[in-house]
């Protein structure tokens, strides 16, 4: 917790507020009466865990651990459940390749670091895409964003918008121009003004995924022209408002594209919160921002210890 200031916790204890209610009054209730954690306990917080969108798999992997640390100490006082919970959690995050980010300010692996975003529309991709590039140009970074989601005039226009909002140079084309053609542009530009980050917006259609996979490929390839490594991070949008649709749109992207970064949005307008776990555990792909709200700052950069704590803290 110690890279995390007072200011960012205060907000994320605001942003999770929804979730940690629902999930704090379900605990107490699998516990109320209880002296120690028995096969009832185990059996109410697979409830809880559920219910809070955790997802069914990470669910019994989560009480698997549970139970052996009941085994291992023999007895269990419930009011420890809690403790016991928010350790495993972040045990089973670290093996998951959970790596925090030290934040918006650290120096980032490539110049220019190019970020290609995913997800469907509606998700908050855009948005998120905004309050990236503010946190990055705060962070002491030149971004260029790049409109490379063709199919919509809104998308070219929102994304526009931000730009001007954020300060930040911005490389469009008319809608229905080629998202690749945006894409070589936008790169081609950063390299020759010296920009630190790169961020490319996609086209955010599921129907068909071969189509969305070849879009996608075709991108990639093109951006690769002018940096053999492009893109450094497939960042993944998803709502956590959702709950358990946001894992059947994490399922066709990974399958579509080769997604090595997650953001859960919307997490401050919802109990369903627990989602964020359950996606991280299944996909194997590291949670790296969360967002808690509408403000700029409210893109947070995702720490599994103090997003845990949050969660099951009193």
């Amino acid at each position: 917790m110690g890279l995390f200031s007072s200011d960012k916790k205060k907000n994320l204890d605001r942003g999770l507020e929804k979730t940690k209610e629902s999930v704090f009054k379900k605990l107490s209730r699998a516990v109320v009466g209880k002296s120690r954690v028995d096969d009832e306990v185990l059996d109410n917080l697979e409830e809880v865990l559920i219910t809070s969108d955790v997802g069914v798999d990470t669910t019994l992997k989560i009480i698997e651990r549970v139970e052996q640390r009941v085994m291992k100490d023999k007895y269990l006082n419930a009011s420890e459940l809690n403790l016991i919970l928010k350790s495993e959690i972040i045990d089973m995050l670290k093996e998951n390749k959970q790596v925090d980010m030290e934040g918006f300010s650290m120096s980032l692996p490539n110049k220019p670091y190019v970020i290609m975003v995913v997800g469907v529309n509606g998700v908050g991709k855009t948005t998120t895409i905004g309050k990236l590039a503010y946190q990055f140009k705060a962070a002491g970074k030149k971004v260029i964003l790049g409109a490379a989601d063709t199919f919509r005039a809104a998308a070219v226009d929102q994304i526009n918008i931000w730009a001007e909002r954020v300060d930040v140079e911005i490389v469009k084309q008319d809608m229905g121009s080629d998202p690749a053609s945006v894409a070589y542009d936008t790169v081609a530009s950063a390299v020759s003004k010296d920009a630190d980050v790169v961020i490319i917006d996609t086209a955010g259609r599921l129907h068909n995924k071969v189509n969305l996979m070849n879009e996608l490929t075709k991108i990639k390839k093109v951006m690769q022209k002018v940096i053999p490594d492009a893109p450094h991070e497939i960042l993944l949008i998803l709502d956590g408002s959702t709950g358990q649709n946001a894992f059947e749109q994490a399922k066709q992207f990974t399958l579509a594209t080769e997604v090595n970064a997650l953001a859960l949005t919307k997490l401050d307008g919802t109990a369903k919160g627990g989602v964020v776990l359950g996606i991280s555990d299944q996909f194997k792909i590291p949670v790296k921002y969360i967002g808690i709200g509408e403000k700029m700052e409210d893109l947070q950069v995702f720490n599994r210890e103090s997003f845990v704590e949050t969660l099951f803290g009193e």
